[in-house]
C-alpha cells in the first residue's frame, strides 16, 4: 500500500496523491537522489496482479521514456518495489485542459488553435518515434501555471496500449469520449486515431460540449461510429468557418477521409 512517507526502491519519497486515474494512481513524490520533485504513476492493485499486463505496461512506458519533446511530459525512470509497480515522470505543477474548459469554455478560436498547436506538436514528435497515443483526451493534456506559463505537456504516451481483462467499462467511460470508431470497433490503430481524437477535444474546446453523450461506453462509441458530428456554428456562431472545416476533417468517420498525418492537420 501506497502511504505519504514511504519510500519507493529508497529513492523516490511519496509526499501526496495529486490524482487517480482508471488504472493508476498519481502521487508527487521527491526523488532523493536527484533532489526534485517528480510525479509517480502507480498502478491500482488490480491490474499489477496481471503479469501479462504489468509486462506490457512497462515495455510501453519504457517506449514512452524516449520521446523527448517540450510539449510532452518526460519519463524519467519504470520499476517495481516489491509488488509495487510505477513510472516516474515530470511533475507539472499546473492543471488539466478538463479544468480549463470547465471553468472557460468556449475558447476563441486564437486559444483552441494554440493549444492545439501544442498537442499537435506532441503528437506529431510521438508519431515519427513509431508511437501512438491511443488516448487523447483533455484529462491527459496539462497546462503549466509555473516557468513558461501556458506551455502544454501532454502525458501517458503509449500507455493505453496495455489492456487487461480485468478493465471495466467504467474505466473507458472517460476516454470513450473521444475514442475513434476503429477503437469503438475493437480494431487496430494508427496515427490518424489520434487526428480524430484531437479533433474532439478542438470540438469541445470551441464549443464547450461533448459531441457526443450516453450513458454506457457501448452507446457512447455506437455514436461514434453512426451519428454526424453536431454542427459547430449551432452550438458557437463565433467558430471560424476555417476550424469547423479543419474539426470535421480531422473527425471524420473513415481513417482515409481525415488528415493523414499531424503535419497535414496544423500547416
Amino acid at each position: 500500500m501506497v502511504k505519504d512517507g514511504i519510500y519507493l526502491s529508497g529513492r523516490y519519497q511519496v509526499l501526496s496523491k495529486i490524482g487517480a486515474g482508471g488504472m493508476a494512481d498519481v502521487y508527487k513524490a521527491k526523488d532523493c537522489m536527484l533532489n526534485r520533485y517528480v510525479a509517480v504513476k502507480v498502478l491500482k492493485k488490480e491490474y499489477r496482479e496481471d503479469e501479462n499486463f504489468v509486462k506490457k505496461f512497462r515495455s510501453e512506458a519504457q517506449a514512452a521514456a524516449g520521446l523527448l519533446n517540450p510539449n510532452i511530459v518526460n519519463v524519467y525512470d519504470v520499476g517495481n518495489d516489491g509488488n509495487i509497480h510505477y513510472i516516474v515522470m515530470e511533475y507539472i505543477d499546473g492543471f488539466t485542459l478538463k479544468e480549463l474548459i470547465s471553468s472557460k469554455a468556449p475558447f476563441t478560436d486564437e486559444e483552441a488553435v494554440g493549444i492545439g498547436l501544442q498537442i499537435g506538436a506532441a503528437l506529431e514528435h510521438a508519431h515519427k518515434n513509431g508511437i501512438v497515443h491511443r488516448d487523447i483526451k483533455p484529462e491527459n493534456i496539462l497546462i503549466t501555471k509555473s516557468g513558461n506559463i501556458g506551455t502544454i505537456k501532454v502525458t501517458d504516451f503509449g500507455i493505453a496500449k496495455a489492456t487487461t481483462s480485468k478493465t471495466s467499462p467504467i474505466d473507458f467511460m472517460g476516454s470513450v469520449h473521444y475514442f475513434s470508431p476503429e477503437q469503438a470497433k475493437g480494431e487496430n490503430v494508427d496515427t490518424r486515431s489520434d487526428i480524430y481524437s484531437l479533433g474532439i477535444v478542438l470540438f469541445e474546446m470551441v464549443t464547450g460540449q461533448l459531441p457526443f453523450t450516453g450513458e454506457t461506453a457501448v452507446a457512447l462509441a455506437m455514436k461514434h461510429l453512426k451519428e454526424p458530428i453536431p454542427d459547430i456554428k449551432a452550438i458557437n456562431p463565433n467558430v471560424s468557418d476555417n476550424l469547423v472545416s479543419v474539426i470535421k476533417k480531422a473527425t471524420c468517420k473513415e481513417p482515409k477521409n481525415r488528415y493523414q498525418t499531424i503535419a497535414e492537420l496544423v500547416k
